[in-house]
């Protein structure tokens, strides 16, 4: 399994929302919807935290999952 690398940005960050990094962790490693970003060059993941639906942009290197932030969306 894939090592997460929890940046001191992405650690403030979802502080600062109000997102569990555990939460952040299941849906990283076991989301089905995942989408790419050509402009930013990074992958994107979308789930649900609790009640919320969240984007988490991160990269990959090798065996790392690199979340860079979380935000809430909503689906349009």
């Amino acid at each position: 399994m894939s090592e997460i690398i929890w940046t001191p940005y992405l650690r403030y960050r979802a502080e600062q929302r109000g997102f569990e990094l555990t939460l952040v962790e299941n849906i990283l490693r076991f989301s089905s919807e995942r989408y790419y970003d050509v402009e930013t060059d990074r992958s994107v993941t979308v789930g649900k935290h609790r009640t919320q639906l969240v984007m988490i942009p991160y990269e990959r290197r090798d065996d790392l999952i690199i979340p860079v932030t979380v935000h809430a969306i909503s689906h349009q």
